[in-house]
C-alpha cells in the first residue's frame, strides 16, 4: 500500500487544515468525539488506514485508522502495532476490527 504522505504528522496537520481533526477515543459505549457523541460499530466506516514505521526503533510503528461516521464526521483513531499497543482500553482491538472498511484514495479524502 503506498501512501502519498508518509509521516503521521503530516497526515495529521491535513486533517487539522481541513478540519477533520477529530481524535475518536475508545470508550465503554465505542469511539466517542470531543463533542461527546458516541459510535458504535455500524455506524463507522475505515477510509484510510496508514501504517508508520519508525526507522531504527520498532516502538514507533503505530498505525492511524481514518474513519467516517453515519452523520458524516471524519476522524481518527491512532494505535501502536501489535505488542506496542498503547491501548488499555479492554475491547480496542476487537472493536476496530469490527469496523466496515472501504479504502479511499486520498484524492478523494482529501479534495
Amino acid at each position: 500500500m503506498e501512501n502519498t504522505m508518509t509521516t503521521l504528522s503530516s497526515v495529521l496537520e491535513k486533517l487539522r487544515i481541513r478540519k477533520q481533526d477529530n481524535e475518536l477515543i475508545m470508550t465503554a459505549e465505542g469511539f466517542t468525539s470531543h463533542a461527546g457523541k458516541v459510535y458504535k460499530v455500524d455506524e463507522l466506516t475505515i477510509i484510510k488506514t496508514y501504517h508508520f514505521e519508525g526507522n531504527s526503533d520498532p516502538s514507533d510503528s503505530s498505525i492511524l485508522y481514518l474513519i467516517e461516521a453515519v452523520d458524516g464526521l471524519i476522524g481518527y483513531s491512532i494505535d501502536e502495532y501489535g505488542v506496542y499497543s498503547n491501548h488499555e482500553e479492554a475491547g480496542y482491538d476487537e472493536f476496530i476490527r469490527k469496523i466496515n472498511v472501504n479504502e479511499r484514495d486520498e484524492q478523494e479524502i482529501f479534495k
